[in-house]
């Protein structure tokens, strides 16, 4: 009959606690309380040091503990891998993404234009309720934040040209604290980095309901 117990394999974090645990107790407090018994001459500084070497193992096995529970409050995080497949896009799909989430936030008439002549917007909606959307889409890489001049540019498109009632700068990567301040300040809606994997990953976007 097989007995064997099948278990999953261990993390590597759990097999580097064990190591650690093994070195500290089991080689060096041992080698510690083997040179207190053979040397006379330095007998208290020993003892010193092999009560440090405790020190540390007691305070790394409670880290590890403390470590292990937030993560477990934490939980797992929902959105792994969504701006890893945003990243990887071409701008014009980008913008097809955009279109494909106010389609699945219930808006109709959705229409992407990019390109020449667009009139400074990529992507026009109607909301579920009627009002008109527009929306600015920048695939920008993380490092490189939106600016102020920008927003302004989108803010003369879609108030003066197509007076939208909703406005949506989307874009990969942050915005400047002045391009935020114009955003607010002209009630334009920013989907910064966080936000577009949040609404990429099945949040619906407040502002379109």
């Amino acid at each position: 009959m097989d007995n064997f117990v099948h278990s999953e394999p261990e993390s590597l974090d759990t097999r580097i606690d064990r190591r650690i645990t093994h070195i500290l107790g089991r080689t060096v407090v041992p080698m510690f309380n083997a040179l207190i018994e053979a040397s006379g001459e330095h007998h208290k500084e020993l003892i010193s040091l092999r009560d440090d070497v405790k020190k540390v193992e007691r305070k790394l096995c409670s880290h590890h503990h403390r470590l292990r529970r937030l993560e477990q409050a934490q939980g797992p995080r929902p959105y792994t891998g969504v701006m890893a497949s945003i990243d990887g896009m071409s701008w014009r799909e980008f913008e097809h993404h955009v279109a494909v989430l106010l389609r699945r936030d219930g808006c109709t008439d959705v229409v992407v234009h990019g390109g020449p002549g667009d009139r400074g917007v990529d992507v026009t909606a109607l909301t579920a309720d009627g009002r008109s959307v527009v929306v600015q889409c920048k695939s920008f890489a993380p490092y490189r934040p939106v600016w102020s001049g920008e927003v302004q540019k989108f803010l003369g498109a879609s108030r003066v040209q197509h007076r939208a009632d909703v406005a949506l700068f989307v874009a990969t990567t942050s915005f400047t604290p002045d391009a935020r301040a114009i955003a607010e300040t002209h009630g334009i809606t920013v989907v910064d980095r966080g936000h577009l994997e949040k609404w990429s990953a099945g949040v619906p976007l407040p502002v379109l309901q």
